[in-house]
């Protein structure tokens, strides 16, 4: 079948099978490798996307369902050769160790700042409570998220 969506601002089509998972579709048929599959059981959230400015765990949604939907991933972020204020946070307060789960943090993040620009340290680790990072103990990405909420905000991914 013929799946057409917006995926960080550009309209892009692949003929998949009907059975497609969305995380398949944006790394295989759109070659955007940014999103990570990770854990086959949609726990992880390596695999988080906005869908419509809504994070989504793309490994629970079939590319057809996306259909005619905007979708943003964490290449979408930067714009114009200037990273968006959360990588630039991810960067300077070390959030992130082995780099897996960042793609699903960022954008998880990037859409919090976009419906909340100054949440509470406690809002943050909910809007991650949904992402597992082996790594860093999370103290180094909440830091991260406030170090972009203080920073500015961008526009959602696909916008």
């Amino acid at each position: 079948m013929q799946v057409t969506l917006t995926i960080n601002g550009e309209e892009r089509s692949a003929d998949v099978e009907p059975r497609t998972l969305l995380v398949h579709f944006i790394r295989d048929d759109l070659d955007l490798t940014g999103t990570h599959w990770g854990c086959d059981t949609s726990n992880c959230g390596a695999c988080v996307v906005l869908v419509d400015g809504v994070p989504v765990k793309s490994c629970t949604m079939l590319a057809a369902t996306a259909a005619g939907h905007e979708i943003g991933t964490v290449e979408g972020l930067e714009q114009d050769g200037v990273l968006d204020p959360i990588q630039q946070g991810f960067i300077d307060q070390h959030g992130l160790q082995c780099g897996f789960c960042t793609p699903g943090m960022l954008i998880t993040a990037r859409a919090l700042l976009d419906a909340n620009p100054n949440p509470t340290d406690a809002e943050i680790r909910e809007a991650i409570s949904g992402q597992i990072c082996r790594c860093t103990g999370y103290t180094n990405i909440v830091k991260a998220v406030r170090w972009a909420a203080d920073h500015a905000t961008a526009a959602t991914p696909g916008s």
